[in-house]
């Protein structure tokens, strides 16, 4: 996206206790426990979640046995959905499930010695887009960015029981103020938390902006101008999956990069590795995110496109919005020897037959350093260069 030098840009985030990151959350718990005891299991799994009432459905192929149920009432506990009073209770709700085998149709033409191609093709067919710019150390817009660590550490805050009246689901939104390209302050942050009946919004209002926004949020970007809004309607007292019905792949500009940057459409969780909707884009943030750490670019975008059954993708565009420090093409070709982008190299190189996935699904795919991220590592910036 060309950009003017001086302009506002907001990005937002959402808890893990938000209906639909409860269903991305339940959805990538499946894939972890099949891809834990089958390394090669398929899983395409939605979730539905609405009050006391969980919905499993998804075409599974795996050779490991997952316990469903208690599966998902687990990740609903560790989240915080205890209480039967708030309208959704890990133990107290009724899980449904619908879940039958993947399309044999589809099987071969992801399955290395099936098909029409002998090699293992794509999952499905569409584009993935990855994106990365030098604007803060993880090399991620600061919008999204900020709007992630406020909803985590507000859940951190709530889970150490710091703050007792706050519930699980919330949201955050930041607003930056951009000069000749780079973030110079924050113009507003809002914040909404869902909280017990008994407390007053004055109350709520002085403890986030002491405990969470103060401390996530570098003093240097607020002044006196920057407006900040918690929990602007004024009360949340129902929420989660009883205030919303909450569904798997709903949030796709949240887990990728705030709307900074395009996106190819396709949801990352509930998804086993062999679907480039969710390797593909994590391959594209590791080459983007290369090329920046490399100095070869300031902003990079790169698109990667696949054709269901086949290996090598059918395009892959680089675009540095003019920021490049050499010729693009040059950047292309650097990038065509240096990454595999077959789905089986992808999987190989970022080592995605693990059971990382359910960590993925909150606070963002992208601009994280937690164990089994490899994407985000800038490991390939010496190869670039």
């Amino acid at each position: 996206m060309s950009m003017s030098k001086d302009y506002i840009f907001t990005s937002e985030s959402v808890s893990e206790g938000h209906p639909d990151k409860v269903a991305d959350q339940i959805s990538d718990a499946m894939v972890d426990g099949h891809i834990a005891g089958d390394s090669k299991s398929r899983v395409a799994m939605e979730t539905l979640v609405t009050t006391n009432r969980i919905v499993l459905s998804g075409e599974i192929t795996s050779q490991q046995k997952v316990d469903y149920e208690a599966v998902a009432r687990k990740v609903v506990a560790d989240i915080g959905y205890t209480d039967p009073e708030i309208g959704f209770d890990a133990k107290a709700c009724n899980v449904e499930l619908y879940v039958h085998t993947q399309s044999p149709d589809i099987s071969q033409g992801v399955t290395e010695g099936e098909g029409l191609f002998k090699e293992q093709g794509a999952g499905d067919q569409g584009m993935m887009f990855g994106y990365a710019v030098a604007e803060t150390d993880e090399l991620m817009p600061m919008p999204i960015l900020l709007a992630h660590k406020l909803v985590k550490y507000l859940a951190d805050v709530r889970k150490r029981g710091e703050l007792a009246f706050i519930r699980p689901d919330s949201k955050s939104q930041v607003t930056i103020q951009y000069e000749d390209g780079k973030p110079k302050r924050c113009e507003a942050i809002v914040i909404s938390t869902q909280h017990t009946p008994d407390v007053e919004l004055k109350t709520i209002h002085e403890a986030v902006l002491e405990h969470v926004i103060k401390k996530v949020v570098p003093s240097k970007l607020i002044d006196a101008d920057t407006k900040v809004f918690v929990n602007p309607t004024g009360r949340f007292v129902v929420g989660g999956p009883h205030g919303d019905t909450g569904l798997t792949g709903r949030k796709i500009i949240v887990d990728s990069y705030g709307g900074m940057g395009r996106h190819g459409g396709g949801a990352f969780s509930g998804k086993d590795p062999s679907k480039v909707d969710r390797s593909a884009a994590y391959m594209a943030r590791y080459i983007a995110k290369n090329v920046v750490a490399a100095g070869l670019a300031h902003r990079c975008e790169v698109q990667l496109a696949y054709a269901i059954g086949v290996a090598m993708p059918v395009s892959v565009m680089v675009d540095t919005f003019g920021t490049a420090a050499i010729p693009e093409e040059k950047i292309s070709e650097r990038i065509m020897k240096v990454f595999d982008m077959k789905p089986a190299g992808i999987i190989k190189s970022l080592d995605l037959m693990k059971p990382i996935f359910r960590s993925t699904s909150n606070y963002g795919h992208f601009g994280r350093e937690d164990a089994g991220f490899i994407w985000e590592k800038t490991d390939k910036a010496q190869d670039l260069k």
